[in-house]
């Protein structure tokens, strides 16, 4: 993930104000991402229904523009996002506006 994606401000202050933490979190993300036997843009699909379904929009923007580096369409991502619906309602229409204004964001 080498670009330039934006990370929310919440993010932004744990990677600034706990260092030991942040390496711990992202050595053990980069692990389960090893594991994984999806491929990336499968896997971050994935992830964004996950963030939608969990309420958890801040993390939106940054998933969603890597996907779309990763091949992702715009079709792609509201399937992604609308995944959770059956599951946990309509909470999850929530992350459209986001999740598409970070798509269009060029």
């Amino acid at each position: 993930m080498g670009e330039n994606f934006s990370v929310s401000n919440a993010f932004q202050t744990f990677l600034k104000e706990a260092p030991e933490h942040q390496e711990i979190w992202l050595d053990t993300v980069q692990k389960l991402g090893t594991a994984s036997k999806l491929d990336a843009k499968t896997e971050e699909l994935a992830y964004i229904a996950v963030l939608a379904s969990a309420r958890l929009e801040g993390g939106l923007p940054f998933h969603v523009k890597h996907a779309k580096s990763l091949g992702a369409t715009r079709d792609e991502i509201i399937s992604a996002v609308l995944v959770g619906l059956p599951a946990v309602g309509n909470i999850v229409i929530q992350a459209l506006p986001i999740a598409l204004n970070a798509f269009d964001d060029e």
